[in-house]
């Protein structure tokens, strides 16, 4: 399959999206990494439960019912020296994934990390197939052949005009 030159730059871009798109819901929060947690961390990984939608460490609820208990839950976590995954882990496990404050990246939560750069990978090859199409449609075979179109102007209209141009002329 040849692919026309005019087409090679917008392909090449939208593959380059994808090639992006797919790298970097593999490298999305939550990857597969051993280290040692923070406190600030894992409070940023984790949503407060009290309703506010916010994260642990960003809940603003004076005497919090839920962020102050979890915020110590953590402390204990990090003082038996559990990583971040683990600790997230045992979060997910006792709460469910709804505590976690972005999307894991297994099972279905991954379509949340490719979704995206896959539709905008599609919308870049829509226009550019569209704006290729497009083109070749306007230019048509007359237009690069240099074969100016056929004159549409009637000559008994034409006389018409200028009699018509002519009148009023004489009258102002």
């Amino acid at each position: 399959m040849t692919v026309p030159c005019g087409v090679r730059a917008p392909l090449v871009a939208t593959l380059a999206t994808l090639v992006l798109g797919v790298l970097a819901a593999g490298l999305a929060p939550g990857a597969a990494r051993a280290e040692i947690a923070t406190q600030y961390q894992v409070e940023t990984d984790l949503t407060c439960q009290c309703g506010c939608g916010l994260t642990v460490h960003s809940c603003n609820h004076l005497n919090c019912g839920s962020g102050i208990p979890l915020k110590k839950e953590i402390g204990e976590q990090i003082a038996q020296a559990k990583t971040r995954d683990e600790i997230l882990s045992h979060f997910s496990t006792k709460y469910g994934e709804k505590i976690l404050s972005s999307p894991t990246t297994s099972g279905f939560n991954i379509a949340a990390w490719t979704v995206p750069f896959v539709a905008i990978a599609l919308g870049g090859l829509f226009i550019g197939v569209v704006l290729v199409r497009w083109r070749r449609f306007t230019d048509g075979p007359d237009a690069a052949a240099g074969v100016a179109p056929p004159s549409t102007t009637d000559p008994d209209l034409k006389a018409k005009l200028d009699r018509a141009l002519a009148e009023l002329d004489r009258r102002s």
